[in-house]
């Protein structure tokens, strides 16, 4: 009888063989030691398959994490998402698209084919393909090597979260198992880089928008608001305009965006303390706000979002008002902005 090992049965024959105790102790060449041979020599060698096993391993818990398979599989993975790129080779991934050169239409350059420049993201679409708890583990893993930029993990998220959550591209998540995706929101929010600018602010507002119609933790929500706030001055008023929930009377959430400006407001004052103390202790060295550009485009955001909310007849006086207070210490050359909200917002409650 000839039975092929493969990358989908390989798990179970290794669990199987070890209930078994088929050890080296018993016969030597026994199946334990066969497979294990098979899956250093093979299985972990290859990008495809390393995914492939760490996906059946889920079915044959807790056998498979006993005999450390699932963190060989960790391992393996994480290594080679985290080697040099000019040692990769294309067949590594395998939900690319065929590149003009393999199709037999790339032009030769000198007769010879031009070198395939292998991307820093090569990865990033294949484990797209783990389910969340799976894909955590092997995000976690490599941090933990710290060979690969706070960037790179970012657009891994990024790409994962608009592959895993429906609508998600659109602002929105559609409906279906809503514990899942709640816990799927959740653990990218705790998978984000801690690095500043590693993650665009677009995609922090549209997460942050998934947390809340998802009802996520609270303790999530105000992780995503805080990390916002840092890097309001990147956000455009599109990205502001998240829709109320059904308890709400208004259009979009205007709640949320005063409490993140206000956040932006008192980091901003906390990093100019900072550098007035360190300016006092450095005689030479004059104080210069490099936070000034960062108010004045978040007055201009304010400004023009705003005059997008004063379009809703049920926006409360108190809510704009507040609002355009918040930023009306923050220099700018105009306030035509603001004017222009003021005068859209008579015209729609007259």
């Amino acid at each position: 009888m000839t039975v092929t090992l493969n990358a989908y049965n390989v798990v179970a024959a290794r669990c199987a063989a070890e209930y078994l105790e088929m050890y080296e102790s018993v016969e030597k060449g026994n199946l334990v030691y066969k497979i294990d041979i098979f899956l250093n020599s093979s299985i972990f060698r290859s990008w495809k398959d390393s995914i492939i096993i760490l996906q059946t391993t889920k079915s044959l818990l807790p056998w498979a994490e006993e005999l450390n398979l699932v963190s060989h599989c960790l391992d393996s993975i994480a290594s080679k998402a985290c080697m040099d790129t000019t040692k990769v080779e294309w067949t590594y991934t395998y939900n690319r698209k065929k590149l003009p050169s393999e199709n037999g239409k790339d032009p030769l350059w000198n007769g010879v084919r031009r070198p395939q420049v292998v991307p820093k993201d090569w990865w990033v679409e294949d484990l797209c393909e783990l389910q969340i708890d799976l894909y955590k583990r092997v995000i976690t893993t490599i941090k933990t090597k710290g060979r690969v930029s706070s960037d790179l993990i970012g657009e891994a998220l990024i790409a994962y979260a608009l592959r895993r959550l429906p609508g998600f591209s659109k602002g929105i998540v559609q409906s279906g198992d809503i514990t899942k995706y709640r816990s799927l929101a959740e653990t990218i929010v705790r998978l984000l880089p801690t690095e500043k600018g590693s993650v665009p602010c677009g995609f922090m507002l549209r997460l942050l928008r998934a947390a809340i119609l998802l009802e996520c933790e609270e303790t999530e929500r105000n992780e995503l608001m805080r990390r916002i706030s840092q890097q309001l001055d990147e956000v455009t008023v599109a990205d502001l305009l998240i829709q109320s929930s059904t308890r709400e009377t208004t259009m979009y959430d205007v709640d949320i965006v005063q409490v993140l400006v206000e956040k932006f407001v008192a980091h901003e004052q906390n990093a100019k303390n900072a550098l007035l103390v360190d300016s006092y202790f450095q005689e030479n060295r004059s104080p210069r706000f490099a936070s000034d550009a960062s108010k004045v485009l978040v007055a201009k955001l304010v400004e023009g979002y705003l005059a997008e909310i004063a379009r809703d007849p049920n926006l409360s006086l108190s809510k704009f008002v507040n609002l355009a207070n918040t930023v009306s210490s923050f220099g700018r050359s105009s306030h035509d902005g603001l004017y222009r909200a003021v005068d859209m917002y008579l015209k729609v409650s007259s």
